[in-house]
């Protein structure tokens, strides 16, 4: 049963990840069609990502200013929900991953790709927020399948948009089943104990997760607010603790990643080979342009939608431009990279050169990763659950029943079929996300636009 569902999803894999020759070098259409919007909206929006960074602080920097805002969590509530969906699995095992496979300049575009994927997460949320559903007893209903289908109803294309808005849903359905997360963090916990269950890991991971799953968002939103900050700093404690023992190395280590990058030696294919590599990790990553943290920072309490979508540009830029970058530097540093293992055994071995017990740190940043990763998905995978068949609290304890039982499978499967199926559902969940972007793109330019104008305006009359 194993090996034929490994078979399946490599089929699966090789389908969605067609290639065609550029250069001489096989490139994915998929990443083709995710870079080009990262790139025409930075540049048509006037590099957003960076000219309105201030803001998206500023608007974090007052919690209170949204209070009465349709809207069940806030902001800061929305923000750290998507990031527990994003900084996870795939900045501590994807950048082991695209740099085993890629090469360190496979880490370099990881950089160059958050970077872009900023803008592209602040014009999908933008977008999202503005299209989102509130339900007369003040819950929300939000996600790019409810941009496409409301947002094309009020085109005059509602045929079209609940098509649309449906197939994003059943791609999310198969998204939403992070295994990697279970699969990775059994592997460093099997490393560091010894305890070599992968079933029965699988099953405590899934009633914990069920207890948040359950409770629903506002309980996720208390929980990742207190995760991701703490987690984020353990993961970082050892990453830190590398680069100060080689810090000499530092500057040969920045090189060897740039340089890497541009003649591609490691990596099979040169600069495109590690160019798609890291795109591919990065897209994982940041999640940019696949829509799913669209679905968090719909329930958040603002009247603005522009004002989400800035917001969320941050996650990008913590996720990928921070964490994965200061991850790839320490991974190089260690060189263990180049010692023949792959996936979390990379960044494990890493860590063990500071102290037999730090991949023991490692492990239990893993687990929490993992958790809040799992914790957030789970809703997200409810709200596209609820948009194929239907709200209503049978309906709802449904998918949160299967959703935990299908946990355990991500700790027996092996890691190449994971990913395989992973990145198979996110990169098919990018495809109608990014036709609703072009859609609506002049709109979410006069959306976010006339915010920052407004925003001006206002600081200028409260000026001395």
């Amino acid at each position: 049963m194993i090996a034929w569902l490994e078979t399946a999803l490599a089929d699966l894999n090789a389908l969605v990840f067609t290639k065609v020759p550029i250069f001489g070098v096989d490139v994915t259409l998929i990443v083709i069609w995710l870079a080009l919007p990262m790139l025409i909206f930075t540049i048509w929006l006037g590099f957003i990502n960076i000219r309105a960074f201030p803001y998206a602080l500023r608007i974090l920097a007052k919690p209170g200013h949204n209070i009465d805002a349709p809207g069940q969590i806030s902001q800061f509530g929305a923000l750290t929900t998507a990031l527990s969906g994003t900084v996870g699995l795939g900045n501590i095992a994807g950048v082991a991953v695209a740099i085993a496979t890629g090469g360190p300049g496979a880490a370099f575009w990881m950089f160059v790709i958050g970077f872009f994927a900023m803008t592209l997460k602040c014009v999908e949320v933008t977008l999202g927020h503005k299209y989102r559903v509130v339900n007369d007893n003040g819950t929300i209903r939000g996600g790019p399948m409810y941009a496409l289908k409301n947002g094309l109803a009020a085109r005059g294309w509602p045929r079209i948009g609940l098509i649309l808005g449906g197939i994003y849903a059943f791609f999310a359905l198969g998204g939403a089943i992070p295994l990697v997360q279970v699969n990775q963090s059994f592997a460093q916990v099997e490393n560091v104990t010894g305890f070599t269950s992968g079933a029965g890991y699988g099953a405590i991971l899934a009633v914990l997760v069920g207890l948040v799953v359950i409770g629903g968002v506002r309980w996720l939103a208390r929980v990742t607010s207190v995760l991701v900050p703490g987690m984020a700093a353990i993961y970082l404690i050892g990453v830190f603790a590398i680069i100060f023992m080689n810090f000499g190395e530092l500057p040969n280590a920045i090189a060897i990643i740039v340089g890497d990058a541009f003649s591609g030696e490691a990596a099979a294919g040169g600069v495109l080979g590690a160019f798609v590599v890291g795109m591919q990790r990065a897209v994982y990553s940041s999640e940019a342009g696949v829509g799913s943290a669209v679905i968090a920072h719909a329930q958040a309490r603002t009247h603005e939608p522009a004002s989400e979508g800035l917001v969320a540009l941050l996650e990008p830029f913590i996720d990928t431009v921070i964490v994965c970058s200061l991850g790839a530097i320490a991974i190089v540093l260690a060189g263990t990279y180049q010692s023949g293992l792959d996936d979390i055994s990379i960044t494990s071995a890493a860590f063990a050169q500071i102290s037999g017990w730090f991949p023991v740190l490692l492990a239990i940043a893993v687990f929490l990763f993992a958790y809040s990763t799992l914790c957030a998905w789970g809703f997200y995978g409810l709200q596209a659950w609820g948009y194929l068949v239907g709200e209503g609290p049978i309906r709802s304890m449904t998918y949160k029943i299967l959703y935990v039982l299908m946990l355990p499978i991500g700790s027996i499967l092996p890691v190449q079929a994971v990913f395989d199926l992973v990145d198979s559902a996110f990169f098919l969940m990018a495809i109608p996300n990014v036709i609703a972007i072009y859609i609506f793109g002049p709109e979410i330019k006069r959306e976010i636009t006339g915010y920052l104008e407004r925003h001006r305006a206002a600081k200028e009359e409260t000026a001395p």
